[in-house]
């Protein structure tokens, strides 16, 4: 279910635009890279079990969004365990990278597994893309921007990598609007993000920050408590 639709400005300019979301805290968390090197090594042998099938919806739907057609280039921002990598038409080119040597062992593994000479990976800091700008017709981050040291830095990456025009997709768990349930995820998030990802990442404030325009939010898996949220490099309302 979309929160607005590609043609309702007005719904989305009122949504990333409250008074202080451009200066206030994203979250209630901080980490440091090489704490989220450490979760996510612990993670990398169980990681497909915990998130595979019951986040795999939302990757369905991301894959919708991004409208890939033959030829494009698309960069995957935090590729993790190559969870994604086989559902990918084999007319695009695509690459992937990660910050953890772990997860990246085991998304060469499937690459090598599934025979995908589509497919790239690099081992590299999202903050600090060494892409010049304008490489990729669509740049996506699946359940990344919660845990990153730095949401907007990262975020301001993707947007500089992007071509005029591309998409940036951003699949992730955002702080709920329900002021009961956002009081809760604050108290928690300094517990899950020992899980890989911050309960409490203030969408609005995120946006704002980092200049991203959506054309649309949707709400996505089950329970739908994560936010698909599609963006086009230059579309303002």
């Amino acid at each position: 279910m979309a929160l607005f639709e590609p043609s309702d400005r007005r719904g989305h300019d009122e949504y990333i635009s409250s008074s202080d979301a451009a200066t206030r805290a994203l979250s209630v968390t901080a980490v440091e890279n090489d704490f989220v090197a450490g979760v996510y090594e612990k993670l990398s042998s169980v990681y497909d079990w915990i998130f595979g099938p019951t986040l795999h919806p939302g990757r369905l739907q991301a894959l919708q969004r991004m409208g890939i057609r033959e030829g494009d280039r698309v960069l995957e921002v935090g590729v993790g365990t190559g969870i994604n990598a086989a559902l990918y038409p084999r007319t695009c080119s695509v690459t992937g990278v990660d910050l953890s040597d772990s997860m990246l062992e085991k998304a060469r593994e499937r690459v090598a597994r599934k025979g995908l000479t589509n497919v790239r990976l690099l081992q590299m800091d999202a903050a600090c893309l060494t892409f010049p700008d304008n490489s990729f017709d669509i740049v996506y981050a699946p359940y990344l921007v919660s845990v990153v040291p730095d949401p907007v830095q990262v975020a301001r990456e993707m947007r500089r990598v992007c071509r005029p025009g591309g998409r940036v997709v951003i699949l992730n768990h955002f702080r709920s609007s329900n002021f009961l349930l956002s009081r809760a995820e604050r108290l928690i998030s300094p517990f899950t993000v020992h899980i890989g990802f911050k309960a409490d990442l203030d969408l609005p404030a995120f946006l704002a920050q980092a200049d991203l325009q959506p054309v649309s939010i949707e709400k996505v898996n089950v329970p739908p408590i994560w936010s698909l949220v599609t963006c086009i490099k230059g579309a303002r309302g």
